[in-house]
């Protein structure tokens, strides 16, 4: 979806080291909303991006993760930050790298990102997040009775589709990015269904597709296609879904679809 490439190397007039990681390709979703006339975006979906007035902001490591783990919480104690990022450093030694880590990360230019006056860190008003803008046109598009148009589909699809900081270990990581799977889930299988009643169903088909390439394992999109199929009268269609589905389920897990899948499997069969 993307080539990441990486300005390694960067060295400022002080010595630092630093790592600017820039992606190319689709813009980041949101790329082109922000939050305050401040201009600092912190993407996370798709990889680390933080840029301000539009230009690639360098970062030390541990400022990135910083910021990442702030713009997932609302707000985070500094000890239970410092064990978090640098759970295998000795208390002394993490809160030394925290310390470090809010120098570096604070500020971008004259904008403080993060507000880190008391003992609770957070992240300033003055960033806008793309995994919060993404979650928030969800609920917009969802609350809103009628489907989506043609430009929220693509925008959505375009946000709900990247994963969440790819290539990233950290273990505080794998709660958030189960968090984010299911919200990207079933926003996904709540709009093919919406877009299916209304008859969109190339729209529709391609909010299930992206559904199942998130998760290949999971049913309900793969039932969702069948529906469409069946809507536009491709009987055909629907019915090797639910075999090749069969198949894929029984091959990996050893499980049968559902009850509910194979009655409406049952369903398309003649007699």
């Amino acid at each position: 979806m993307f080539a990441a490439s990486a300005a390694d190397g960067l060295v400022t007039s002080e010595g630092h080291h630093f790592t600017s990681v820039v992606l190319t390709g689709r813009q980041h979703p949101g790329a082109d909303m922000t939050a305050s006339g401040n201009g600092v975006h912190l993407a996370l979906l798709g990889g680390f991006r933080l840029t301000h007035l539009g230009g690639a902001v360098a970062l030390s490591l541990g400022a990135q993760r910083l910021l990442a783990l702030l713009a997932l919480h609302d707000d985070v104690h500094r000890a239970a930050a410092a064990e978090q990022l640098w759970p295998d450093s000795s208390s002394s030694r993490a809160a030394a790298n925290l310390r470090s880590a809010l120098w570096r990360g604070r500020r971008v230019g004259a904008v403080p990102v993060i507000d880190c006056a008391g003992p609770r860190l957070r992240l300033s008003p003055a960033a806008c997040v793309d995994v919060r803008e993404v979650r928030e046109h969800v609920r917009q598009t969802i609350d809103t009775e009628r489907p989506p148009d043609s430009h929220d589909i693509e925008s959505l699809l375009d946000g709900l589709g990247r994963d969440l900081l790819p290539g990233w270990s950290e273990d505080w990581l794998v709660l958030e990015r189960e968090r984010w799977n299911q919200i990207r889930l079933h926003a996904l299988e709540t709009l093919a269904q919406r877009l299916m009643a209304a008859g969109h169903y190339l729209a529709a088909m391609q909010t299930a597709l992206a559904a199942i390439a998130i998760e290949p394992l999971r049913e309900t999109p793969h039932r969702t296609v069948m529906e469409i199929h069946v809507a536009e009268g491709n009987r055909a269609s629907a019915i090797m879904k639910y075999q090749s589905y069969r198949v894929l389920l029984q091959r990996e897990l050893g499980v049968a679809p559902s009850s509910k899948m194979i009655a409406l499997a049952r369903g398309l069969l003649p007699g």
